[in-house]
């Protein structure tokens, strides 16, 4: 059969699964975009090649699948970086397409040429120049397999335009893998799985640590089955929300810089610390001389690479994180222990448990948007936040009750994420209700967005905590640079209301508490358009607790008082 390298591309996709692409066309692609014109495949057009690659990773941690974004070459290529440095940091399986020039204009520095490949190379788990359309299906099948196994991450496949348009003989089924060097991880040390198991039964003070690596390897179910067995507390990371039910007595919350009193100070006294699907990051850890003084740490990880790379690990096991817990569950058997520690965390939950203050203006206090929002929804939804104090307030006041159901950007914080993420997690779990929490000062960075939305009748709420500050950097102004508030004051903006309905979407502006709750039960009533909630809130909130930077968990500022 005769087909061209582009209509090659696009059955491979479909080989792989593949129902949902997010781009934008551009000269370089148009042989990929006349072949998508009769596809099953359903294109998304976004309005910016970053809203692209936000939306194929948001779709990604919702679904779970491979998430799949095009971009033409040179600025449409380099538009993408930012997405996919954020999928990167964060292992979330991506397969970026972009078109190149003809290769025989490579390195001539032709029209809209940019060398993509090399531009990614830092921040890709692998990339590739295709210069044969013979190799279209070896390279696309090869591009999804390194994506989605051992530890997910971003793959950019650069496709210049002859090599898309090209016919060669093609026959399905042909393409095999041949990557030298590269093995999928299977199977774990038993050796050390018993040794941790050993450390389990004999611990008095333990704490789970579960991480982002518990979410993509789909073991929220056994890492929970590990915590009620042994009734063991579990605090986790921001890429972590949703492997323990935020209601769960079990439940610590967040740790880390602006991470929950009862959960540092229960790392600071544990004498056994389960790490699962972690890389013991710098917002996590605090002086990192001075994380966990008195624990034994078991590390679970797929990636070898993070054992031992910040903390030493008394057992470091490589392997799948679901994989791993099953084992140890399995060699585990269910007491009831843990009471003086329990006691102990009681006591701290009590004393310290996280709370917030009265508005000094008069205005809405933004923790208590995040409180409506969970008692509205009980869990029953996706929540994606920007970045900045409202991507810390979601993390702190958002009662998670299921996996998947958080999506930020946690290692790169990318601002700009939130919205763009909605959509692709709207466009991949339409079931779900889908809120993004955003700032007045991120929102703005993707919000052309909007039309997508719009387009496609998403009814994505997009929730603004409007303070009219870049807020997270005015509160960092404020602590520790002597209240210099340099270029931080956003309070010249757009009215979101009148924005919102130029692109035909529903504005709301929100200025009193009393308004709140009928605002949102609006919001979630929509099913066919997006919707702007434009919250005014008190506008120097802070978020505490908060660790300062360089300090340990044990030295917090706030939180401990109204």
């Amino acid at each position: 059969m005769q087909l061209k390298g582009a209509e090659i591309l696009l059955r491979c996709l479909q080989e792989e699964g593949v129902d949902t692409v997010f781009g934008y066309p551009g000269g370089a692609v148009l042989p990929i975009y006349d072949a998508l014109f009769e596809s099953s495949i359903r294109h998304i057009l976004v309005r910016h090649e970053q809203g692209a690659a936000h939306a194929a990773d948001g779709y990604a941690r919702a679904t779970g699948k491979v998430g799949v974004c095009i971009a033409t070459s040179g600025p449409g290529a380099t538009n993408l970086v930012t997405g996919i440095a954020t999928a990167n940091m964060d292992s979330i399986p991506l397969v970026c397409f972009t078109g190149q020039v003809g290769t025989s204009l490579i390195g001539r520095d032709a029209f809209q040429e940019a060398d993509i490949t090399g531009i990614t190379l830092p921040i890709t788990k692998h990339n590739y120049l295709v210069e044969r359309t013979e190799d279209v299906a070896r390279t696309v099948k090869e591009a999804f397999y390194i994506a989605r196994t051992n530890r997910p991450g971003p793959v950019v496949v650069d496709l210049p335009k002859d090599v898309m348009e090209r016919s060669i003989d093609y026959k399905a089924g042909d393409a095999e893998i041949n990557l030298r060097g590269y093995r999928v991880m299977k199977g774990y040390n038993s050796g050390q799985v018993i040794t941790a198991v050993e450390l389990i039964k004999n611990a008095k003070r333990p704490v789970i640590y579960a991480g982002g690596g518990v979410i993509s390897s789909d073991a929220a179910g056994e890492l929970r089955e590990l915590a009620q067995k042994r009734k063991i507390p579990v605090t986790t990371t921001l890429m972590g929300m949703g492997a323990i039910p935020g209601n769960s007595y079990l439940n610590l919350g967040m740790l880390g810089m602006h991470g929950t009193r009862y959960a540092n100070y229960a790392i600071g006294e544990a004498d056994l610390l389960i790490a699962a699907g972690v890389r013991f990051d710098d917002r996590v850890t605090g002086k990192i001389e001075t994380f966990a003084p008195h624990a034994r740490v078991i590390h679970i990880d797929i990636d070898a690479a993070e054992i031992g790379k910040n903390v030493d690990a008394d057992v470091p096991i490589v392997g799948q994180v679901k994989e791993v817990l099953q084992a140890i569950n399995q060699r585990l058997e269910a007491v009831e222990q843990y009471w003086e520690w329990h006691q102990t965390i009681d006591r701290w939950k009590k004393e310290f448990p996280l709370r917030y203050g009265p508005s000094c203006e008069g205005r809405i206090m933004p923790q208590s948007v995040i409180e409506k929002i969970c008692e509205l929804t009980q869990g029953e939804t996706i929540i994606t936040t920007e970045v900045g104090q409202n991507q810390m307030w979601a993390a702190q006041y958002y009662k998670f009750k299921h996996a998947r159901t958080f999506l930020t950007s946690g290692g790169l914080g990318t601002m700009g994420y939130g919205f763009p993420a909605a959509i692709g997690a709207k466009i991949g779990r339409p079931d779900m209700p889908v809120i993004d929490i955003a700032g007045d000062g991120s929102i703005q960075m993707n919000i052309q967005e909007l039309a997508t939305a719009v387009q496609y009748r998403l009814p994505v709420i997009i929730c603004i905590l409007n303070n009219q500050f870049l807020g997270m950097v005015r509160q960092w102004q404020g602590l520790f640079y002597g209240g210099r508030y340099s270029y931080t004051d956003v309070s010249h903006q757009p009215d979101f209301v009148k924005l919102a309905e130029a692109y035909g979407a529903v504005g709301i502006r929100v200025t009193r508490e009393e308004e709140l709750e009928a605002a949102l039960q609006q919001a979630l009533r929509e099913t066919e358009r997006p919707v702007i909630l434009d919250i005014l809130v008190e506008r120097e909130a802070d978020v505490y607790p908060m660790v300062p930077p360089g300090s340990s968990l044990s030295h917090m500022l706030g939180g401990d008082e109204i």
